[in-house]
């Protein structure tokens, strides 16, 4: 059985989330918040990745979230630079320019 997690926010960090639901520039911290303010509310993570969202969601990617939220704040809501996979080749610029 799934553990349920229970997330108790306080009423400046509701209100944070909040202001980035509603006003983020960039759509992928607005559902990040949304999915938050969801736990926070009561549902459970597996019910917001599958029906709480736009888009379904695996619930280890909320938890990811959420997890990230709470060690850093909102800055652990943002996608870090350098993330993702690393070129395995880079060309080289010639020295003598030919």
């Amino acid at each position: 059985m799934p553990r349920i997690i229970r997330l108790e926010l306080s009423e400046s960090q509701k209100q944070e989330l909040r202001e980035m639901r509603d006003h983020a520039q960039e759509a992928y911290l607005r559902e990040r918040a949304a999915s938050i303010l969801k736990v926070a509310a009561g549902q459970t993570i597996t019910e917001v990745a599958e029906q709480g969202l736009l888009k379904r969601r695996k619930h280890e990617t909320l938890r990811d979230w959420l997890k990230r939220y709470l060690d850093e704040g909102l800055e652990g809501l943002r996608i870090k630079a350098g993330r993702g996979r690393k070129a395995v080749f880079s060309p080289q610029k010639p020295e003598n320019g030919g």
